[in-house]
């Protein structure tokens, strides 16, 4: 079964595994007396998604709530409009009280020493750019503005204040640089085609679209925030944001292309609250990084919500140098390295999770991994990779569904986990593989998105001291599936290929698992 969703963005694979008929005698068919399997085989069996339960969560809450991030909180009574076309028109009541606006061509260069001001930017500027100084924070409207500057950034902000951005509703707006920059004035920075040495705050319902020829497309020697609007970034020669200390998002649209990362933050954290993220690069789609050896940053990752949509065709989808966490979200991440990666501890507390590595682990912990609740699939490739990969670190499952499908898998922590596991073998595609127990009762239902040797299932719906069926092969009716793991319908059973007892909290049958 495929199926595809938003808009032929997610090839949603066909999920299946053929288990081997395994031949240890303490869960082999022969020596099992307590199923009918003639009664059973055949039947019809209820897919229940609300039967999963959560544990307590672990990692971190933190949303990066700031008041003075709010544009609401500010005031920005003057404003200066600069109107971009074959000559550029300025409406300026602040000339020689503070705000000073000069320019050559279509290249504007403001100066401000007053607090309160707002720079409204509207029109076409073929050759053009404009460079702000300002020793207060502003408010930037682009107001239906597209701005092409052949040998410099479009936007240049030389201010370490903040900067509301606005896109103004109902508006498109167009940002372009070149590829190669002039000589700086001064040794300004200049590394990208919107950037400011302050922070960026991006708010409105308006469209803007970014191409970076020369390095980056969007960044700031600060952080950027988005509340709101739609940000595409067609083109990056490096990264699509990038950002000196943090990048936090509580909305907004974002459709990212980029020849190196999406999203970099250099020595920071990563904060997404919510928005909707279509990512497709060549290297990570979203990072946080730190300089090598240098304790004192603490650069993480936190995922409270939001809808993410991630190809990488070298790197990996999103990585935190040092901890991860997600607390909820709909993440679909294809990549050729680790789809998820963290340096020190990997917390997963809710959401929907799925990963496909085509070439590595698809969750990868160089430190712990704890699932507490949410649905995570981890499909990663062939031996020694495979879905779940803590180097033998403690990998703690309290609550939820986790399912991990490749060459290997890191074994569960009986001695902390709460949630009971299986681990298997086996290698076949495109079948449905169910468990359920000797009542009946459904576990787990799938089809399988590519061959492999060795699968982990962990799910709170697992009961102790019960014997389980596998089945492979049959069908499902009225079907409601993420990325092919089956949360409602009917399943028509198939064939019984071997069975377990959960007599311990990890039960392994098969399959190969991975130890530092």
């Amino acid at each position: 079964m495929i199926k595809i969703l938003n808009n032929n963005k997610h090839l949603f694979f066909s999920l299946l595994l053929a288990i081997h008929v395994l031949t240890i005698a303490s869960c082999s068919k022969e020596d099992s007396n307590t199923t009918d399997y003639d009664a059973i085989e055949g039947g019809t069996v209820a897919i229940d998604e609300s039967a999963y339960t959560s544990g307590t969560a672990e990692g971190t809450t933190e949303t990066g709530y700031d008041e003075e991030d709010i544009l609401a909180n500010s005031t920005f009574s003057k404003t200066v409009a600069i109107a971009f076309g074959s000559a550029v028109t300025v409406t300026n009541p602040y000339a020689g009280s503070g705000v000073t606006v000069t320019y050559s061509g279509q290249d504007v260069v403001v100066n401000s020493t007053i607090s309160e001001v707002e720079y409204v930017l509207s029109g076409t500027a073929t050759d053009g750019s404009i460079k702000i100084y300002s020793d207060k924070k502003f408010k930037l409207n682009l107001n239906g503005v597209s701005i092409t500057n052949a040998d410099g950034p479009a936007i240049n902000i030389q201010s370490s204040k903040r900067v509301f951005v606005v896109l103004a509703d109902n508006t498109s707006n167009s940002l372009t640089d070149g590829a190669t920059y002039a000589a700086a004035v001064n040794g300004e920075d200049q590394k990208a085609t919107f950037f400011s040495e302050g922070q960026l705050i991006f708010s409105g319902t308006g469209t803007l679209n970014v191409a970076g020829k020369y390095k980056h497309a969007i960044c700031s020697d600060d952080y950027v925030r988005v509340i709101g609007g739609t940000i595409n970034i067609t083109e990056a020669a490096s990264d699509g944001i990038h950002t000196n200390d943090a990048f936090i998002a509580d909305g907004g649209t974002f459709n990212i292309a980029a020849s190196s990362d999406g999203i970099e933050v250099e020595e920071g954290f990563v904060i997404i609250n919510d928005g909707l993220f279509a990512i497709n690069v060549v290297d990570d789609a979203i990072t946080a990084s730190y300089e090598e050896g240098d304790a004192s940053i603490d650069p993480y990752v936190v995922i409270n919500g939001g809808d993410f949509t991630i190809n990488t065709t070298e790197g990996e989808g999103i990585e935190s140098k040092s901890h991860m966490t997600i607390n909820n979200g709909t993440i679909y991440a294809k990549t050729a390295d680790d789809a998820l990666n963290a340096g020190t501890a990997l917390y997963i507390n809710g959401g929907k999770i799925f990963t496909y590595s085509t070439g590595n682990d698809a969750i990868d912990s160089n430190g712990i991994i704890t699932i507490t609740g949410g649905m995570t699939i981890a499909v990663g490739s062939r031996s020694p990779e495979g879905g779940f990969d803590c180097d033998g670190n403690t990998f703690k499952i309290t609550g939820g569904f986790a399912l991990g499908l490749g060459g290997s898998t890191s074994g569960p922590t009986a001695s902390v986990s709460t949630v009971r596991s299986v681990i298997t073998g086996g290698v076949s595609a495109n079948q449905i593989v169910h468990i359920e127990d000797a009542s009946g009762n459904e576990v787990l239902t799938f089809l399988n998105p590519t061959s492999f040797s060795t699968m982990l299932f962990a799910s709170s719906k697992m009961k102790a001291s019960t014997q389980y069926n596998i089945y492979v092969g049959g069908s499902v009716s009225d079907a409601t599936d993420f990325n092919g793991i089956y949360t409602a319908g009917t399943y028509t059973r198939g064939t019984v290929a071997a069975n377990f007892t959960t007599s311990n909290m990890v039960t392994q049958i098969g399959g190969s698992v991975s130890r530092m």
